[in-house]
């Protein structure tokens, strides 16, 4: 077989993968849309034969309510852009085996060091901006680490420590807020930050801004830091199977701890783009912010695939902004988080069929040993 053969038998394998791996989080959004129109006909009053119509209606609302004019389109980009974050950050733990449902408080206490380090005055945007970025990171980072180090040390549960250390971040943020010098305490909410700490926005009329670039950026370095690099492979491998990493040499605890310092400090970013670039200050909270939660979501369509997260993430962020427009039109604006729930059933029990296929792939393999 010369070079050429061998260039096109692997371009066309490679397409064959990755029509396998869209296959079923199409076949999932395709049976979640099939779903909802049900809803849509009960609620607007259409008859059996009006499917079609009431199909039409919803799609039509969807994307006449998130990409209708540029300042909708615009606005919807601040839906997508902490979801990319929050989905890559979910994406790595993942592929390490690890369930970070902490995602949720990496990326809250991203928002508060943005709003804490974001007060700072006099200066420079040069300076300031990447300082926030920086603060995110680290804040975001150390959250993530926690749980991962408990794991990796004491064999803890991760997905417990994940949730314990939600609320704790929650409310870490409402105690800055009403009980230090860094917040209003009459307002419940921080101050404003600086100019010199804002991102740039793409329009005076709209709150999307540059953390969009920031985010698909991220994903890229991302997908190259998991396929690309020893420490990516290392981190795969432990996902794939700790045991036959630990025999080939690798670490376990360290890249368990690596790769939840990563999650961590990615949910952490997207926290501080998020603050600095839209809402520009946080406020005491009642309940999660939900990017987090929506991430695990966003990851789990994508395969956790880090690229794959950015079309997972559009999907979500242009069903969340266009629930009110779905409202308006006489359609509950249940409909998106019914959507999305159906594609997460159907990809989780995807990962279930997986999960018992390799266990009949394992004994198989045990008995004909």
């Amino acid at each position: 077989m010369n070079n050429s053969e061998e260039k096109n038998n692997r371009f066309l394998g490679a397409i064959k993968y990755a029509a396998k791996s869209l296959a079923f989080p199409l076949f999932a959004i395709f049976i979640s849309f099939f779903v909802a129109v049900f809803f849509v006909m009960w609620a607007k009053g259409y008859g059996i034969t009006e499917y079609f119509t009431a199909l039409t209606d919803l799609i039509g609302t969807i994307i006449t309510g998130s990409y209708g004019s540029t300042s909708q389109a615009l606005e919807t980009l601040t839906y997508i852009t902490p979801l990319i974050f929050t989905g890559v950050a979910s994406a790595v733990a993942f592929k390490c085996g690890i369930f970070n449902i902490g995602t949720e408080g990496q990326f809250t206490l991203g928002m508060l060091a943005a709003a804490v380090v974001g007060q700072i005055p006099g200066l420079s945007p040069i300076v300031h901006v990447p300082l926030i970025i920086l603060s995110g990171i680290i804040a975001g980072g150390l959250w993530g680490a926690i749980p991962g180090f408990l794991k990796a040390k004491f064999g803890i549960n991760e997905v417990i420590n994940c949730i314990m250390l939600n609320y704790i971040a929650m409310y870490v943020v409402n105690f800055v807020i009403m009980r230090t010098p860094a917040g209003i305490h009459s307002k419940a909410q921080t101050p404003i930050i600086q100019d010199s700490a804002k991102l740039f926005r793409f329009s005076s009329s709209s709150r999307a801004n540059v953390g969009i670039i920031i985010a698909v950026i991220c994903a890229i370095f991302v997908f190259w830091l998991l396929w690309k690099t020893t420490k990516g492979y290392e981190i795969r491998a432990v996902g794939i199977n700790p045991h036959a990493s630990e025999y080939g040499g690798i670490n376990i605890a360290r890249n368990t701890i690596f790769a939840m310092l990563i999650s961590g400090a990615i949910a952490g970013l997207g926290g501080a783009t998020h603050l600095a670039g839209t809402v520009y200050n946080t406020t005491d909270l009642l309940s999660f912010v939900g990017y987090g939660l929506d991430g695990i979501a966003v990851a789990l369509l994508a395969k956790s695939n880090p690229i794959g997260c950015i079309p997972s993430a559009i999907l979500f962020g242009t069903l969340n902004s266009s629930s009110r427009i779905l409202q308006i039109n006489s359609i509950p604006k249940e409909i998106v988080y019914l959507i999305q729930s159906v594609v997460i059933v159907f990809v989780a029990t995807d990962y279930i069929v997986d999960y018992f296929k390799e266990k009949k792939r394992k004994k198989g393999a045990i008995l004909n040993g």
